[in-house]
Parts: C-alpha cells; structure tokens; sequence
C-alpha cells in the first residue's frame, strides 16, 4: 500500500548529477568505436548523448555508423570498458555528497533512477562510498523505457512505496527532467551541460541552478526539499 513519507522521497540520478563520470563514459564510447573502426568520436559528439541511456545511444551510433554487432554485443562490450574506468576512480560532486548524508541523516527515503546498467551504478557508487546510503536503485535495463520516459521514476517510487506526487527528483540533462515532469514528482535541474539550462524541459524544473554544480547549493536544496 502506497503511502506518504514523513519526508519527502529523493530520486537521484547517477551521471553528471552525483558524479562527474561523463569522461570515463566519453572514452569508453570512444574505445568502443575506435575498435569497430570508427574514429574521431570527440567530445562533442557525446555531449549530444548526455542524459539518454546507454543502450539508446549505442541503438543510435550504431545506425549511424553501420556497425554490425547486435547492440547487447555492443552494450556489454562498452559496460566492460566502462567499469574498468570506473573502477579507477569516479569524482562525487562535494555538494551532492553533502546533500546525500543530510537527506540520509534527515530520514528522507532515497533512491537512484540511472540510464546507467545496474552493475555500472553498483561499481560507481561502491566506489564513492555512497553505497551505504543509496541503497535503492533502479536502472533503465529493468524498466520498459529509458528516460525522457517516466519508468525509472515510476519504479523508484514504486519500490520506496511511496506516491509519486511525493518525490523530487534531481537531474542534470533535459530527458531526466522531462522524465520527472511525465512521472508527476518535483525536480531540481542542475544542468551538467550549463546549454542544457534553456531547454525547455530543464527551464520548467521547480528548483533550477542555471550553472550547473558551481552554483549548487547542499544546504538550499536541503531547505527547499524539506520546507
């Protein structure tokens, strides 16, 4: 029976939100391909990947490029390059980590909603130490639909059994905040990529910090959450 929180619940997605691993998911895309035979995957092309789900971005690269191993081929094979990087370190954003342990000290019921595989979440947040405190989390391989799809939100609030209508969400790119706004729950946009802080999906978050983690603030957010 679904019922409401004493404090609000807090989803939390994982890349570019709690941590900074789009570097390590930018070089296992690029060694990926460069094994496939294609080269000169930069930057840039990958921030066009930042906030869609691993397993829908490898659908598109390989239409794009032709490639003709099966994308559960490719997705493990990126996963293992992944987790090799991960492994090696992944940097917590020191203000996040600071939001996580007083919503955890607080009583808030938590959760992280990734695009990420389940054993990549696993490894980062085992990593980080954040494990301990973010023990409920959902990725987008145990859902029907990746973000801007609802379904991980749907699901994390299904599991914390609480309603929707009391979660907030924190993400950084467009398909998570939209995702939130399709799941009902409240979000708090701290756009990794600052561009990202027009869109239209990002602009609507109810608690928006246009700079991204420079300009993000543990105990405002806190505050906001709670009050």
């Amino acid at each position: 029976m679904i019922g409401s929180p004493a404090a609000p619940a807090v989803v939390f997605d994982l890349d570019g939100t709690l941590v900074d691993s789009e570097p390590h998911y930018y070089e296992a895309g690029r060694r990926l391909l460069a094994a496939h035979g294609v080269t000169g995957f930069t930057w840039e092309d990958h921030s066009r990947f930042v906030g869609i789900g691993t397993r829908e971005t490898l659908e598109t690269l390989r239409r794009k490029h032709g490639l003709t191993a099966s994308v559960d081929q490719l997705l493990a094979e990126k996963n293992r390059l992944y987790l090799e990087l991960a492994r090696s370190g992944t940097e917590v954003f020191p203000e996040m980590r600071k939001l996580v342990e007083r919503l955890h000290a607080a009583g808030h019921p938590l959760a992280v909603a990734s695009g990420s595989s389940r054993a990549a979440i696993d490894a980062v947040l085992g990593a980080t130490s954040l494990d301990a405190l973010l023990p409920l989390r959902v990725s987008a391989e145990e859902v029907a639909h990746g973000k801007p799809e609802p379904d991980v939100f749907l699901e994390s609030a299904r599991r914390l059994d609480v309603s929707p209508a009391d979660c907030v969400v924190i993400e950084d790119a467009p398909p998570g905040a939209e995702a939130a706004r399709r799941a009902g729950m409240r979000c708090v946009a701290v756009p990794y990529m600052t561009a990202h802080a027009t869109d239209p999906a990002v602009a609507a978050a109810d608690l928006l910090f246009p700079g991204g983690q420079r300009e993000f603030d543990a105990q405002k957010v806190h505050d906001w959450i709670a009050g």
